[in-house]
């Protein structure tokens, strides 16, 4: 039987919670007039990225009790313990060193002992020698054909990432090549992936670390019919199909030569893995150089977390500020909108990375919450979502606060859009803050009929990063930015951030619920009632 987790009852969570009662109706109009310093104040800056979070509803009181509330957790020790190598995934016994994907040469992060850097590297530049290969044209198809397509075939953490990145970085993407993603096991997304290709110029990147997860390898199998209906040779999967995986047994029985198979560790949780082997597509896309510039921000962004004090670590800010939205506001989402449209599909990622991580209900001792942990992540870019949710941002009766990214550098300076589109971007915050009183609309001649529709609320908190140019070490630092705020409110929660349980009963089912769909003979359904009439309609419904 499980206990009951003691987070609220900490003196530094009550003090939090008395903090909230005596502020909560405090308005963000309030506070900048009384305090002329106060968007200075509550602002930090580190490698090209401007966090203000001044319009939010705290104050200096507030961070100091929510730093205080980190510490309690023991937030600097677990940050060691994480860089160290140490077996904080304690459901699975492994270490979260996803950092040292991003090490430079002659780092030394130790797993079990043993220094993984080099291992990493070795990685990098298998991959980034088969890449040149690729890019250049040198690497040949079974026909003697160049590669003009990659299609990367992989699900959650072996797709997300890499299908976001390699948009995010589109710019500096060879242009000579497609690039197209596979996820669902859903048919019309292969389908539709391999649309118009030609598969005599189509390599395919196959991501799984057992190399047995059903969808990846159901959607493997039929992109191998789909080029052996063409080329007819079997020998011809060991020139248009690569492995990311650690089994090699099964990498080999499904014909692709182990020589191209890129490994990575099981110390990499998926949602953490683009930048490694995952990312063989983007490095396709971008080339080594610009990978590893990749990988510079990253790790740049683990050194300003791990080194920065708390009062000026973006992780930090960022993770703290979440929790005092989501655990006393009672704030159940919270939206990233990216003002590029390279951007696109960032907040896609990020509902893996923080979803997964932090949708927990016990803690690490195996007690139950009784306080709420990971929010609802969702997000669309910047104007688009302007004329679809933000009417329920402004004026609806849900409390949502948001992340605000945006450039100071357009990559594709058009004419006025880009002054243009950040007009939006600072337009919005500001309009979210402070609002339009009745008063003031009253003002404008507006009919009185109408005055209610036309005031805004104000009081909606907003984060805004201000960043220099989306390159591929921003793009870095901005993903392990959200990384570690993600790590920051798990810690505070005392949960595990790297664990994934709740993913595998559905699992489990779908292989049952599968054999008896595919069965000639009606099979004998032990399920609950309903999933068996749903079988039962379903198998009959098909033939037609």
């Amino acid at each position: 039987m499980t206990r009951t987790s003691k987070l609220r009852q900490t003196p530094q969570w009550q003090a939090l919670q008395a903090h909230y009662e005596a502020i909560e109706e405090t308005q963000l109009r309030e506070l900048f007039v009384t305090d002329a310093t106060r968007a200075a104040r509550l602002s930090a800056e580190a490698l090209g990225i401007f966090l203000d979070y001044s319009k939010n509803r705290l104050t200096g009181e507030t961070l100091e009790l929510l730093l205080a509330l980190a510490e309690s957790a023991g937030l600097s020790a677990k940050i060691k313990a994480m860089f160290a190598g140490e077996k904080i995934n304690t459901t699975e016994g492994r270490a979260v060193l996803h950092t040292a994907l991003r090490a430079p040469k002659g780092a030394s992060i130790l797993a079990d002992g043993k220094n993984v850097v080099p291992e990493v590297h070795a990685v990098l530049d298998k991959m980034a020698e088969f890449c040149e290969r690729v890019r250049s044209g040198a690497w040949l198809g079974h026909t003697g054909k160049a590669i003009r397509n990659v299609v990367n075939i992989g699900i959650g953490g072996s797709d997300l990432g890499p299908y976001m990145a390699t948009e995010a970085l589109r710019f500096y993407s060879a242009r000579h090549l497609t690039f197209r993603f596979v996820s669902n096991v859903d048919a019309t997304d292969f389908a539709e992936a391999t649309h118009g290709l030609a598969p005599e110029e189509t390599l395919f990147i196959v991501c799984s670390k057992t190399f047995t997860t059903l969808e990846t390898l159901g959607n493997a199998r039929t992109a191998r019919d789909f080029l052996l209906a063409k080329l007819h040779d079997p020998e011809a999967v060991k020139k248009h199909f690569v492995a990311v995986s650690t089994n090699a047994e099964e990498v080999a029985k499904f014909g692709i030569d182990t020589a191209n198979m890129f490994g990575f560790w099981d110390w990499v949780g998926g949602r953490y893995s683009y930048d490694s082997a995952i990312g063989l597509s983007l490095m396709l896309a971008i080339g080594a150089d610009a990978f590893g510039e990749m990988l510079s921000g990253f790790h740049a962004m683990d050194e300003h977390f791990r080194t920065t004090p708390p009062a000026q670590n973006l992780p930090i800010l960022l993770g703290l500020i979440g929790v005092w939205y989501n655990d006393f506001f009672g704030a159940q989402t919270y939206a990233v909108l990216p003002y590029d449209q390279y951007l696109a599909r960032f907040s896609a990622y990020l509902q893996q990375l923080d979803m997964e991580s932090n949708g927990k209900r016990v803690t690490l001792e195996g007690d139950a919450v009784d306080y709420e942990t990971g929010p609802i992540l969702w997000g669309q870019p910047g104007t688009n979502g302007q004329h679809a949710f933000y009417q329920l941002i402004h004026q609806g009766t849900k409390l949502i606060p948001c992340d605000f990214i945006g450039f100071s550098q357009t990559l594709n300076p058009i004419g006025t859009h880009h002054d243009l589109l950040m007009a939006n971007f600072f337009a919005q915050t500001e309009a979210l803050a402070f609002g339009k009183t009745e008063a003031e609309v009253a003002k404008e001649g507006v009919k009185p009929e109408l005055v209610p529709h036309k005031t805004f609320p104000g009081n909606r908190p907003t984060n805004t990063l201000l960043c220099e140019r989306l390159t591929p070490s921003m793009l870095g630092k901005l993903v392990a930015l959200y990384e570690h705020k993600v790590f920051v409110q798990g810690v505070i929660w005392n949960i595990n951030s790297f664990d994934q349980w709740g993913v595998e009963l559905g699992k489990v089912l779908a292989k049952r619920i599968a054999s008896e769909l595919e069965s000639s003979a009606e099979p004998e359904l032990t399920h609950d009632a309903s999933t068996n009439n749903l079988i039962r309609r379903y198998r009959g419904a098909r033939k037609g």
